[in-house]
């Protein structure tokens, strides 16, 4: 069996709602708010820097369009998120195959309530030695 005979992205064509050369929008299920949009890569690729140019200016081109839909009607703004967690098994909630999750927005909604008025208490100062070591990282 391949990566992408197990791959619900690869074997979603009914669910499309818009697409274009190299990706595609589904609605997110499970979902964190309503009218939460996953935009995903058409081919099969795991490690978000191994996205071709074309398929990046595809893909943002699909969160420009349903960010300029969506704000106003299922939200006051959007939330674009991308995550590349290979330390954790492929189950319902996290799919290895690259896709840019488009989340509404408004205030005091739902993942507000529930989660983000708490996240204040996460932050920290950033530690000038954190700073000097990350930027010589990225050198």
């Amino acid at each position: 069996m391949t990566d992408t005979d197990k791959c619900p992205f690869c074997n979603s064509k009914e669910r499309i709602l818009k697409e274009n050369d190299h990706a595609f929008v589904l609605l997110s299920d499970p979902h964190k708010v309503p009218g939460h949009l996953l935009v995903v890569a058409k081919r099969h690729v795991e490690k978000p820097w191994e996205l071709t140019h074309d398929e990046l200016a595809d893909i943002f081109d699909l969160i420009f369009f349903i960010e300029q839909k969506v704000i106003g009607k299922l939200g006051e703004g959007c939330d674009i998120r991308q995550n590349y967690r290979p330390y954790i098994k492929q189950n319902n909630l996290k799919v290895d195959h690259v896709h840019f999750h488009v989340i509404p927005r408004a205030p005091d909604d739902y993942l507000y309530k529930v989660s983000e008025r708490f996240e204040t208490d996460l932050f920290a100062a950033l530690d000038p030695a954190e700073a000097d070591a990350v930027a010589k990282l990225l050198k």
